[in-house]
């Protein structure tokens, strides 16, 4: 795992059906892709043996085929399709489909984070320790555009 943090930008506008977002942010513990279907466009049948994934629809409607049974998922929706299930993503149209696919294997490591109650401070404690802060003054928030 890399130190420090890495950037990467969405491109809903490319021209390439897939954006390995994971390879551009240096991820090596789950799978993240950006994935553009033109209307009609559709990906592979395939399936994970260990990984499970989540699709996020950012934009349009997706068609996706679980073992050849279809469902519909909107705009804001999301799905898990566990591991060795086959699947297709499919965009029946009429606008473009967008969404981020996320793949993962093995246990979740929850309640690894720890919080500060200042940057000064060196003490973490549980995030469910520490309220949260205070919201931003009026000062603080940016002037509309």
């Amino acid at each position: 795992m890399q130190d420090g943090t890495t950037r990467a930008r969405l491109d809903p506008d490319t021209d390439d059906r897939f954006l390995p977002l994971r390879r551009q942010l240096e991820v090596t513990s789950f799978g993240l892709n950006q994935i553009v279907l033109a209307p009609g466009q559709r990906g592979r049948i395939h399936r994970h043996q260990r990984q499970e994934e989540v699709y996020l629809v950012l934009e349009g409607r997706l068609t996706l085929a679980i073992e050849g049974q279809e469902t519909e998922l909107e705009q804001g929706e999301l799905i898990r399709v566990a591991p060795r299930l086959r699947r297709q993503l499919v965009n029946r149209g009429p606008g473009r489909l967008v969404l981020i696919a996320l793949g993962g294997a093995g246990e979740h490591e929850g309640r690894d984070g720890e919080a500060f109650a200042s940057w000064e401070g060196d003490v973490p404690l549980s995030p469910q320790e520490l309220p949260l802060p205070s919201d931003l003054s009026p000062e603080e928030l940016r002037a509309r555009r």
